[in-house]
Parts: structure tokens; C-alpha cells; sequence
């Protein structure tokens, strides 16, 4: 398919010439934590196991900017998520939300920002979640808003007066966005080389909770050709940064 071949072209040529991932480049690590209500009492159930039993879970955050442009722009804001056992254990569920709007069209549209906090970050496509196809996107919560400059210097000095908290919540076409976890992200951590998630939604999804096939080959050709930019940089002895990469293109 000549899209996916372009695709897989323009993000491996990409991701060599930055020895870094095609989009998010550079990225903040962190350590966090989704707390899950559970869908009890006269809540009707997802009809996904993680959603509907209460529990809370260690996630690693990765914050970024999209096209790594300089900090007094803004840039699209990158929100990944790994959370670990969130299938059980060894079954890990990957997210990556993008800054966007919130109505019927604006979920599905990245939405450059300089402020982090100014807004929603959504999947953007579709995830299939239960037995319907929503998008999901988490919103800032908790008090009054605290503005913090989207770049990562900003967002570093932020995490470290104090943790910052999303509503995680989902919504189809016609539905209100309705609320299925708490997000806590916590103070940057220094992981070690080569510890950090490569995030990849497709390869780290759930049954009833993974990205619809929609666009699939083409973001996969983008993801592989962004990979391979980075093995291509590796194997001619420049050294990678390790900042837990999206890889999405």
C-alpha cells in the first residue's frame, strides 16, 4: 500500500535525522497512579473488566511535546500512559492522548497548546470500549486551575511543587463524557537507560478496550518506520536518547 510505504518512509527518515522518535521526541517520565470507582450501585457497567471493578493501578506518564518545537511555542501535547497489570498480571494497557478539544469534531483534532492544563487530552481515533466505539480523554481536575506552561522544564518544576490530577473519561457520538478513573501524576523520576515503556496501544490494548482497526495500518506503518529510524541511528554508534518514547507518527 503506497500510503502505509510513505508512512513508514517519512517517519523512519524522521526519527534518523533526531536519533529520537518522529513525533514526541523529548519527554518527561513520571510516576503515577489510576484509581478506578468501579461501576457499583446504579452505575451502568462498561463491560470492561478494568473499568467495572474498583481498584488502582502504578502507571508510568509520559508527558511531550509533538513536534519538539521550541518551548515559547505552543505544540501539541503528548499524555502516554502505561499501566501496568491492567489486564493482570504481565497484560499492561497503553494509552496516548493528544491535547484537543472535547466537542463531537474537536476530540478528534490535535490542539497545539502553551498552556498544559488549558484543556482535555484525547485518543483522538476511536477505542473500542465495551460494546461501542468512544473516544477517551482525560481532563484536568482538582480545584482551582493551575496554569503551567506546556514545555518541559515547566511542567518538571510543576510536578515537583505538587502532583497534578486528571478525570479519565470516555464518550461516543451523542453520549455526555462520563467519568471512569482518577489520574495522579506525580514528581519526574530519573529512569534508568532502557527501563522506560516504548508505548504502543496497539500491541499493549485490552479485550474490550483497544484502538478500533480504523487507520490501524497506517499508524502502524508510521510507528514501524519511526522504530526502525531509531535502530538505523543505533547501528551506526550514536548513542539514542531513552526518554520512554511514543514512536506514534
Amino acid at each position: 500500500m503506497a500510503i502505509e510505504k510513505r508512512a513508514f518512509g517519512i517517519a523512519r527518515r524522521i526519527a534518523r535525522r533526531r536519533s529520537a522518535p518522529a513525533l514526541h521526541p523529548r519527554g518527561l517520565t513520571c510516576a503515577g497512579v489510576l484509581d478506578v470507582p468501579g461501576t457499583g450501585g446504579d452505575a451502568a457497567p462498561w463491560g470492561v473488566p478494568l473499568l467495572d471493578r474498583a481498584g488502582s493501578y502504578d502507571v508510568t506518564v509520559r508527558w511531550s511535546r509533538a513536534a519538539g518545537l521550541p518551548a515559547r511555542l505552543p505544540d501539541g501535547l503528548g499524555l502516554a500512559l502505561r499501566v501496568a497489570e491492567a489486564g493482570g498480571h504481565g497484560a499492561p494497557l497503553d494509552l496516548l492522548l493528544t491535547s484537543s478539544g472535547t466537542g463531537r469534531l474537536g476530540r478528534h483534532v490535535p490542539h497545539p497548546r502553551r498552556d498544559a492544563l488549558a484543556g482535555p487530552y484525547s485518543t483522538l481515533l476511536s477505542y473500542r470500549v465495551g460494546d461501542r466505539e468512544r473516544v477517551i480523554a482525560a481532563f484536568p481536575a482538582g480545584g482551582p486551575r493551575r496554569r503551567v506552561r506546556g514545555d518541559l522544564a515547566a511542567l518538571r518544576q510543576a510536578l515537583e511543587r505538587g502532583p497534578v490530577r486528571f478525570e479519565l473519561r470516555a464518550a461516543a457520538p451523542g453520549e455526555p463524557w462520563r467519568t471512569f478513573a482518577t489520574l495522579t501524576v506525580g514528581t519526574p523520576r530519573p529512569y534508568p537507560e532502557g527501563t522506560t515503556p516504548t508505548y504502543d496501544p496497539y500491541l499493549h490494548g485490552l479485550p474490550g478496550l483497544r484502538p478500533t482497526d480504523r487507520l490501524h495500518g497506517l499508524r502502524a506503518a508510521a510507528y514501524s518506520g519511526s522504530r526502525h529510524g531509531r535502530t538505523d541511528v543505533r547501528a551506526h554508534g550514536h548513542h539514542v536518547p531513552q526518554s520512554g518514547s511514543r514512536d506514534s507518527a
